[in-house]
């Protein structure tokens, strides 16, 4: 049994999480945290979450980690900051599923991870985790003579663009070409006027709706073309990967690790 808090309890991720913690087998949830002043704080979780599993009222995040295994947090990266801190201060083990971190928030993951297991994915789908795979292997079978595009779209509600995940394909396609992303990522070709080069790799963006999320990685070849493509339905594909993620982290030494680890897929 991992007993599991969630930070953001409120947001439209965190209920999504606060069910799957409390719905999975095996697993517990003890926290649902929100912010101070919250008019949550007090009321059971049931009735706002879809699970009846569940006995917990929302907290302040301030009270948090009261016998708590590992922490799970998808929420802004100012708000990640402060839980992490919390999270090294307890010593608890987190499953961070933020997007939109700076270099220095990467950095700052880095050290905590030297002292407390810490799972970072930007995709805790098990499909999206296998596209990874695949767009690597496409990366390298495919040869030079190739344009690589990759396209995502999400809700209107999502501020961090292209999102974690779109990134995250890119730097699986980059390490399999021996390429440095940054050196090859192109965000905006509004201001050049030249042929795309083949040592590239572009993204595109649509905001709108209520679209959970999809993906595609385009290698273009003459003549032919490849799609792989990630299409999410619900959020509780995410929310059921970051608890299972939760049950591995139980228990490992400190360290970096991400949903290839937890899946065995490296």
């Amino acid at each position: 049994m991992t007993k599991i808090a969630v930070f953001g309890a409120n947001g439209r991720m965190g209920k999504v999480l606060c069910e799957a913690a409390a719905s999975s087998a095996g697993n517990q949830l003890v926290g649902a945290y929100v912010r101070a002043g919250n008019d949550l704080i007090g009321t059971n979780v049931k009735n706002v979450v879809n699970s009846t599993n569940t006995d917990i009222t929302f907290t302040d995040e301030s009270l948090c980690f009261e016998n708590v295994e590992v922490a799970i947090d998808f929420t802004l990266p100012a708000g990640m900051r402060n839980h992490l801190a919390s999270a090294l201060d307890s010593k608890t083990p987190m499953v961070i599923g933020t997007t939109g971190l700076s270099d220095q928030d990467m950095q700052a993951l880095k050290e905590a991870a030297k002292h407390i297991p810490i799972v970072f994915a930007r995709n805790y789908s098990v499909g999206v985790n296998l596209l990874l795979n695949l767009v690597q292997t496409a990366a390298t079978k495919l040869g030079d003579d190739l344009d690589i595009e990759i396209f995502e779209a999400h809700h209107r509600h999502k501020i961090d663009a292209p999102s974690g995940t779109a990134l995250a394909i890119g730097e699986a396609i980059a390490e399999a070409k021996e390429w440095d992303h940054d050196d090859v990522a192109v965000y905006d070709r509004s201001q050049v006027e030249k042929v795309k080069s083949q040592n590239e790799i572009g993204y595109s963006v649509l905001r709108g709706g209520d679209i959970v999320g999809e993906h595609t990685a385009y290698f273009a070849t003459s003549g032919e073309r490849l799609e792989l493509t990630h299409k999410a339905s619900s959020r509780m594909t995410f929310a059921l990967g970051a608890v299972r993620a939760a049950g591995w982290l139980k228990n490992k030494p400190a360290g970096l690790y991400d949903m290839q680890d937890v899946l065995d897929l490296k």
